[in-house]
């Protein structure tokens, strides 16, 4: 029975200490850190220019591979680098926003790389898009009849 006990306390103790170290960072390899996580665009026109970019650099060891990066909706659009990004070296998520849409925004983008600190970092942007004045939408069929198709 003792020896029993022994071997169980020996197979529990086995399996804690490799837990604990699979758990652990790993030392090395790529890093990535965002000069800003946030881009305020303040009040904008509707259809003006709602676009930015989210400056990053790889900090890490190894090359920096950004798999995706997902708008949390249709009407933001990300661009990233589809090269990997060298240690040390610096690039640029840019980030549109479709501005036809009046309201507050406060979306998201959720990128996916092989980076060891942050595998999954979400980055935004917030604003306002202020609807257009009364004088700058559409033109108004002025002769009161039902607008004509060619």
């Amino acid at each position: 029975m003792k020896k029993f006990t022994l071997a169980l306390g020996l197979i529990l103790a086995f399996a804690f200490g490799s837990f604990a170290q699979s758990t652990s960072p790993v030392a090395g390899g790529p890093e990535i850190k965002f000069k800003k996580d946030v881009h305020d665009f303040g009040k904008v026109k509707q259809n003006g220019n709602a676009t930015t970019e989210f400056v990053f650099t790889n900090t890490g060891t190894a090359p920096l591979i950004i798999s995706n990066a997902k708008g949390s909706c249709g009407c933001t659009v990300p661009t990233w680098p589809r090269e990997p990004i060298a240690p040390g070296a610096t690039a640029v998520i840019k980030v549109k926003y479709d501005s036809k849409r009046v309201g507050p925004i406060n979306k998201s983008v959720t990128i996916t790389s092989n980076a060891g600190n942050t595998p999954t970092k979400v980055i935004r942007i917030t604003g306002e898009i202020l609807a257009a004045p009364q004088g700058a939408t559409a033109p108004v069929n002025k002769t009161g009849g039902a607008p004509t198709t060619l």
